[in-house]
């Protein structure tokens, strides 16, 4: 398997996404054809009032790390380069219209699939969907920004 789009240097201490942060949630995402998918199974203590669902902020979390990492991605595809490469790709997340729609069991392996709703300049509007097994448990809309070289 090739490696994630957050272990080729797209990303390094993000608390959702960089693999050089050790408390955070060490999520991977991987190329698809022209969607990002990323994995992710909760530990239990990742509950919401419930000890048998999850948080709907780390589902929110997920949705952001997963779609500002597409949109890093996609942007160094568009430039044919490698992800990670100099001058350094960064973005970030300008705006989360997230509808939580089913409770997601905590039991359950996580699924995250990011797709290019539409770009424009330095924006990127991304389409972003959580599922529990076959289930929707959550879609939205996400704004990500990149940022200007220094």
């Amino acid at each position: 398997m090739s490696k994630s789009i957050q272990d080729q240097g797209a990303v390094s201490g993000c608390y959702g996404c960089g693999p050089d942060n050790i408390h955070g949630l060490q999520i991977k995402s991987f190329w698809s054809g022209d969607t990002a998918i990323a994995h992710f199974k909760p530990k239990p203590y990742h509950c919401a009032g419930s000890p048998d669902i999850v948080y709907g902020g780390l589902q929110v979390s997920l949705m952001d790390c997963h779609s500002c990492n597409f949109a890093i991605a996609r942007h160094y595809r568009e430039e044919a380069r490698e992800i990670g490469s100099l001058p350094k790709i960064l973005c970030v997340t300008a705006q989360l219209n997230i509808s939580l729609l089913k409770p997601a069991p905590i039991t359950s392996e996580l699924t995250l699939r990011a797709s290019l709703k539409s770009s424009e300049g330095r924006k990127t509007w991304v389409n972003c969907q959580l599922l529990a097994g076959d289930v929707l448990c959550a879609q939205g809309e996400i704004l990500v920004i990149r940022l200007l070289e220094k």
